[in-house]
């Protein structure tokens, strides 16, 4: 079976939604009876911090779950300050391919990971050294995203990563958009329809199920308050601080329980707000293992999921929302376009709000709150609607015939090269045959 290679910079036992989708992918091609390796760098995400055990090594190789993981040292830095993480992000693209080059092997086929953008320049160079195709995955228009959310504003830095971006959209052999708005874009973009695919990401829905809320929230030690839960990155993306203002606005709901679980680049501005407007009211929680994950959706009354009000994320599609589906969780769903068509229309497993828009935000947790049937039905409308659409070892199939369709076309042309040589040479009478 063929080796495939993927090249990213995150990757478990940190925590995120990359850093699972990408080992959960990689396990399933693993249980298909394809070799997989995965070069990374030590686990530093999201603090910077690197454990004591992976310090000190320039290339460490271990074997997880079948899959070979070849971590190589690069430059880290906490998830905060847009220079540092830009410095991080082209260290590990320009060293990945040096010093784990070797200790990958012989792959027939790689699938880099962006962003970060400069995973490219990696997947680039190890594509060119190892004779073989690449996959390049798009899960977010980069430096579109940057330049929306204002972080990038150089105009020569732009120029650069916009060559980068799209110099590797043509030179990849496929690209894997995560949503139809991404494909969309890179269609609308000029890249050809038939470069560009899409496998909408997914959930374990045997992991990822409806657990008793009583026997989760005893375990959890949590109280019988009506609680809305946030799990995930605590970033500028997320358009955090309005939830705080809706959290402030329904302080005199004794009843009704705010919690964020996870990290980020502005978790400690938000634990401060909190703490500034004297809200008793939310409680934030470091990251969670992900194992850990069904145990807390299942135990919320509500699950959000929110984003700055951006047009570049009416495209995005957050992991999250299957998880939350799959658990029978309500979503209450604070991002409009591509997610809003799919979770509150096709799937009518969420209560929309405008996003970045506080009131309506608390207004939709009062109706929940206030008709916990509704609330009921659209748990059992979301877990329904992940069984049938996105149950991730289904969608692996769509993966794995990318994957043969790309790979089947070097392995043909590699026969045709041979066939036309050893037509050449009889032309020529320089064939010969060795018995072995």
């Amino acid at each position: 079976m063929a080796h495939i290679l993927f090249v990213t910079p995150y990757y478990p036992p940190e925590k995120g939604a990359a850093q699972i989708r990408i080992s959960e992918t990689a396990k399933l091609l693993v249980e298909r009876g394809y070799q997989v390796t995965v070069l990374t760098t030590v686990p530093n995400y999201p603090s910077g911090i690197v454990p004591p055990e992976y310090r000190g090594h320039v290339v460490r190789q271990e074997i997880c779950g079948g899959i070979r993981i070849v971590r190589v040292w690069s430059y880290v830095s906490p998830n905060r300050g847009f220079l540092r993480r830009i410095l991080a992000q082209l260290s590990f693209g320009c060293l990945a391919p040096f010093l784990g080059g070797r200790a990958v092997g012989h792959p027939d086929g790689i699938i880099v990971e962006s962003p970060p953008l400069f995973d490219a320049i990696a997947g680039r160079m190890l594509a060119w050294l190892k004779h073989c195709p690449f996959i390049f995955t798009v899960s977010d228009l980069w430096p579109e995203s940057a330049v929306q959310l204002g972080m990038l504003r150089n105009r020569i830095l732009i120029r650069l990563a916009e060559w980068l971006e799209w110099s590797t959209y043509q030179r990849a052999g496929a690209v894997w958009a995560l949503t139809e708005g991404i494909r969309s874009a890179l269609i609308k973009g000029g890249l050809p329809p038939a470069r560009v695919f899409m496998v909408t990401n997914g959930v374990d829905i045997t992991k990822f199920r409806p657990l008793p809320k009583a026997q989760t929230r005893a375990l959890l030690g949590w109280d019988n308050r009506f609680t809305v839960l946030y799990a995930g990155t605590h970033g500028i993306a997320q358009g955090l601080t309005s939830v705080l203002d809706a959290v402030e606005q329904l302080a005199n709901h004794d009843s009704i329980h705010f919690v964020l679980v996870g990290d980020g680049a502005v978790k400690e501005d938000l634990v401060a707000g909190a703490q500034r407007r004297s809200l008793g009211n939310i409680t934030f929680l470091d990251p969670q293992l992900h194992d850990r994950m069904p145990l807390l959706l299942s135990a919320a009354d509500v699950c959000l999921v929110p984003l700055r009000k951006l047009p570049l994320f009416e495209g995005a599609l957050p992991s999250k929302m299957y998880e939350v589906m799959a658990c029978a969780r309500p979503i209450l769903l604070g991002m409009d376009g591509e997610a809003r068509s799919l979770v509150e229309r096709e799937a009518g497993a969420a209560v929309y709000f405008e996003p970045e828009n506080a009131t309506a935000l608390a207004s939709a947790i009062l109706y929940l709150y206030e008709h916990p049937a509704v609330a009921e039905l659209l748990g059992q409308r979301g877990r329904a609607f992940v069984e049938a659409r996105f149950d991730r070892r289904q969608l692996i199939l769509a993966l794995e015939a990318q994957i043969n369709r790309l790979i089947g076309k070097v392995v043909e042309t590699a026969q045709q090269q041979e066939v036309t040589a050893v037509s050449s040479g009889f032309e020529q009478g320089q064939v010969y045959f060795t018995e072995k």
